[in-house]
């Protein structure tokens, strides 16, 4: 199981690459050669890498939408929309595709966030204001973690 940590601070080159962040090669050293799908964030103007094994688990649960349900069907769509397979080259860059980053608003400057088992690829500009956003974060904490008791299980 994947447990990725760390913020990186890339560029993305005029072709699109990126240097993939040796502290994050390190650490998919294991999965890194089963490659990659990148995609958009359902909930913000991100990209999300995730690891093949990653993207399987996730893509399996969406298999299993029943397809006879019109929002499913839509859901399914719009999550898979954009969906490409990804790979480092030999140079360990990882190229993101232009409709992708045109999505996220990729540009030069480019934040890598590791979160578990993906990776979120921010432009610079959208990741400061997703950081510098107004939230409780007693609240947040409150409401999401309240819940689970110290041996992992929900009150």
């Amino acid at each position: 199981m994947l447990n990725l940590l760390g913020e990186y601070q890339c560029k993305c080159d005029a072709k699109g690459r990126i240097m993939f962040p040796a502290g994050l090669r390190k650490q998919l050293k294991e999965v890194v050669h089963e490659g990659f799908v990148i995609n958009r964030d359902m909930f913000s103007k991100c990209l999300v890498l995730y690891p093949m094994q990653q993207w399987s688990e996730v893509s399996a649960q969406v298999g299993r939408l029943n397809r006879f349900v019109a929002k499913n069907v839509q859901f399914i769509r719009r999550f898979n929309n954009g969906a490409t397979r990804a790979e480092l080259d030999s140079a360990g860059r990882l190229l993101l595709p232009p409709a992708l980053t045109s999505f996220a608003g990729v540009t030069k400057e480019v934040r890598l966030l590791a979160l578990g088992d993906r990776v979120e690829i921010w432009s610079q500009e959208a990741y400061v204001e997703m950081v510098n956003e107004d939230v409780d974060m007693a609240a947040l904490s409150e409401e999401v973690m309240g819940g689970i008791n110290p041996d992992g299980d929900a009150k």
